[in-house]
């Protein structure tokens, strides 16, 4: 099953391991089972510290649980965790055997005192690279807090279930057998919903906190330099943050950030934070601005509200909220997102297995998307507005010679169609005829591009029509002591890599205000 190289990898690894513990599978005649029969005896194979248990008696075949003598944990995993969710058990395997996690006491210490039952079903993709955040984040709630229990569902092997709890997009979370939550979440989210609670105490620190000389509110690849440049500057810095990693958190390959060939951007994210937390930087996520009010007068301070009820100061504040994907804005839309309107076609496409697609969108990304899932589902249909395709043309030239395409040029998509459970087709409008027409389908993957997280200060900064921050040279904007960077502003061209000089360049400029001010 593991490879020569994967298998010396592991081995070092469960040499981690402290606590002897067993793996008990739940296996039948079927070939999945004996696949990861396969994988479980290379494991134990690997070390003396893990046995392996074959009469496991659950119902989800083939599962396997992670059972330490003398401890109650509820740790199992339902399919086979390669791919994206290798590395969930990994952690699994060395956690469940005594290897302490990186989360700080004080977390610990919160998840150990939760009281209650917390049944936790997590269904993931293999080719979602959103999941094993979540799996990760409730395997380790599950083993320290035998209160917390978990399993993690491969969608794509239990159809029967997707298909009876109308799954159509993954992670999905379910709670003692009702649905808890949709996308990526962390330790840190799970926490902020099942400790009553925790939002208020967490605002009331923040609202103790002294002024910073410079706050960046958003965690993505823009805010993580603008930190950086200002810590190194021996300045008291403060991110302030809806999830860390932003935007790159939902990004899967990544082979243009220089001098690194390939990447994912849930690994870039992580190299990002950990790269800001080796200086005195003091990190606030789960944080989403609601209000900028400006300071009165030369020498005041600026002050960030956030929907919490929190609230920070600051000397100097850098904007660097990002961008989020685009809707379409059609009836129908909100209504069954996450019920066939998706957006991450690597996350969501194994749910759509043999079933019909549309992509909404015609440059690099709605391709690209159409090219992947091409692969997977029984066709796809991609719509345009344009009367010609934006992609590149190598990617053009891919997707004219798959079999199971359809491109549909001149179309304004205008109405998401449905049963009240799920997504049924689309109604889309012909540019050229203006007739209205329909197509039957499943599952539609909507890539039209970005819209910047700037609804917050409209009134307070100065806005361009497209609503990104108006930012100059040197990312001031039009509030003294107030600077901007990446997506959320009017810099052209949003990518990563321009993201980071303009956090850089943001942050020597606020350091430049500051010296020149106080």
């Amino acid at each position: 099953m593991l490879d020569a190289n994967l298998k010396t990898q592991l081995k070092a690894y469960l040499e981690k391991v402290t606590q002897p513990f067993e793996i008990v599978a739940s296996l039948d005649d079927g070939a999945k089972s004996q696949e990861l029969l396969a994988l479980l005896n290379d494991i134990v194979g690997l070390t003396d510290k893990i046995t392996l248990k074959t009469d496991g008696n659950d119902a989800r075949r083939p599962s396997f649980s992670l059972n330490r003598p003398g401890a109650d944990i509820g740790l199992r995993f339902a399919g086979i965790p390669m791919g994206h969710e290798f590395t969930s058990l990994v952690l699994a395997l060395l956690q469940v055997g005594g290897h302490p996690s990186k989360l700080d006491a004080e977390t610990i210490e919160r998840i150990r005192g939760i009281e209650g039952k917390f049944e936790f079903e997590t269904y993931f993709s293999l080719s979602c690279q959103n999941c094993p955040d979540v799996v990760q984040a409730l395997n380790l709630m599950a083993v320290l807090n035998p209160n917390i229990r978990h399993v993690a569902i491969d969608g794509a092997l239990f159809q029967e279930e997707v298909e009876r709890r109308q799954i159509m997009a993954v992670p999905s979370i379910y709670l003692n057998g009702e649905h808890f939550g949709q996308g990526r979440m962390g330790v840190e989210e799970f926490l902020a919903k099942i400790d009553t609670g925790a939002a208020a105490r967490d605002a009331e620190k923040l609202n103790a906190k002294e002024a910073f000389d410079v706050l960046v509110v958003g965690g993505g690849p823009a805010g993580a330099a603008a930190a950086i440049y200002a810590a190194r500057k021996g300045i008291r810095t403060g991110v302030a943050a809806e999830r860390f990693g932003g935007q790159v958190l939902d990004t899967m390959a990544i082979e243009n950030f220089i001098s690194v060939p390939e990447t994912e951007g849930p690994k870039l994210a992580r190299a990002l934070e950990e790269h800001v937390r080796q200086y005195e930087v003091d990190i606030m996520n789960l944080q989403r601005a609601s209000a900028l009010i400006p300071a009165e007068g030369e020498g005041g301070l600026h002050e960030v509200r956030f929907e919490s009820g929190a609230s920070l100061k600051a000397k100097t504040v850098i904007l660097a909220t990002g961008a989020r994907w685009r809707e379409m804005n059609v009836p129908g839309e909100k209504e069954y997102k996450a019920k066939g309107v998706c957006f991450c076609p690597h996350c969501d496409g194994p749910l759509f297995k043999g079933k019909r697609v549309a992509v909404i969108g015609g440059g690099n990304s709605g391709v690209e998307a159409a090219i992947d899932l091409a692969g997977i589902v029984a066709h796809v249909t991609l719509l345009e507005f344009d009367d010609k395709l934006r992609a590149d043309a190598v990617l053009q030239k891919k997707l004219n010679s798959l079999p199971n395409v359809t491109v549909i040029k001149s179309a304004l998509t205008t109405e998401v169609l449905g049963d009240g459970q799920k997504v049924t087709g689309l109604s889309y409008k012909d540019r050229v005829t203006d007739e209205l027409k329909t197509v039957e389908l499943e599952g539609i993957f909507v890539q039209i591009g970005l819209l910047p997280n700037s609804e917050w200060l409209k009134g307070t900064i100065e806005l361009s029509p497209r609503g990104e921050i108006i930012a100059d040279a040197r990312g001031e904007t039009s509030v003294p002591g107030v600077f901007a960077a990446g997506d959320v502003t009017t810099v052209p061209y949003k990518q990563i890599v321009i993201a980071v000089g303009e956090g850089a360049k943001a942050s020597l400029s606020a350091f430049d205000h500051l010296i020149r001010t106080t």
